[in-house]
């Protein structure tokens, strides 16, 4: 069973002239417990809305969100339970220390303070957070904050991890440092969405990967189908033949399909069908 099943999620907004801006048309795609899911593409893609709305920050013009089998509109607290939202612009009190803050947002998920204090040594371990999980969040380098972003939406150990640029300007070594802390997250078993605009880090950490474009979901599958429907060894190269040449290709791949907005699933079994790799990150 996949932990987030998206379906025909489609999301308009008023523009100044009263006409409406599809930002989202139409979108579906499942998430599966331990895999990570890629859902790329370039600014104004239409990214960050699909997220905001699977977070339940967000209401859809149409389509539905199930996250572990809870309609994120119709049960929104259920639903916002089960997820660990990490997005690139959440602020921190800057007053306050990691190590203060942690069991702050482990209250608001209805934790007790055992396991909230066992779970804030374990991540703060995790994490390599030890030299400064003591120091005030407004004197925190980037690095470091973004480390205390992530200890924050896995404070109540969620099963389903939504992570929006989760390495966006970070050093090497702590970058390396969150990567393979995603990839332990995975091995537990977690359903993890992933947006990122480092297409290179996505291709080697990703299961699956949705490629998105004005707002539909162009193409989808595992790194071999990609390369199969276009003919290119890297995602990056596949990303702008797919956009340069969908037109052209989709009547091709998806048979019996819609061709507007189906993705293209070359060589790729039906999504409930598709097990996740555990190797394909390695």
């Amino acid at each position: 069973m996949s932990h987030v099943e998206v379906r025909d999620l489609a999301k308009s907004f008023p523009t100044v002239d009263g006409q409406e801006k599809l930002a989202v048309a139409g979108i579906s795609f499942q998430v599966l417990a331990g895999e990570i899911y890629g859902l790329l593409g370039p600014n104004g893609a239409g990214k960050t809305t699909t997220l905001r709305i699977l977070a339940g920050l967000m209401r859809p013009t149409s389509g539905q969100v199930l996250v572990n089998g809870h309609d994120v509109c119709v049960d929104p607290f259920s639903a916002k339970k089960c997820i660990g939202f990490l997005t690139a612009n959440a602020g921190l009190y800057q007053r306050l220390s990691p190590r203060e803050l942690l069991p702050y947002f482990g209250l608001l998920n209805g934790m007790e303070m055992p396991l909230i204090e066992e779970r804030v040594n374990k991540l703060i371990g995790w994490l390599d957070m030890d030299e400064f999980a003591d120091t005030r969040c407004g004197a925190l380098s980037t690095g470091q904050k973004q480390r205390t972003h992530i200890a924050r939406a896995l404070i109540a150990d969620p099963p389903i991890l939504i992570l929006d640029e989760p390495t966006l300007g970070l050093d090497v070594l702590t970058n390396r440092t969150i990567l393979d802390f995603i990839r332990q997250e995975r091995q537990l078993g977690k359903a993890i969405l992933l947006s990122t605009h480092y297409l290179d880090e996505a291709e080697r950490l990703c299961d699956r990967i949705g490629l998105l474009h004005q707002g539909r979901l162009i193409a989808e599958g595992d790194m071999p189908a990609l390369r199969a429907l276009s003919g290119c060894p890297r995602l990056t190269d596949i990303f702008l033949k797919l956009v340069d040449h969908k037109s052209e290709i989709a009547p091709r791949a998806v048979e019996g399909a819609a061709a507007t907005d189906a993705p293209l699933l070359a060589q790729a079994k039906p999504l409930s069908q598709t097990a996740p790799s555990q190797e394909s990150a390695s």
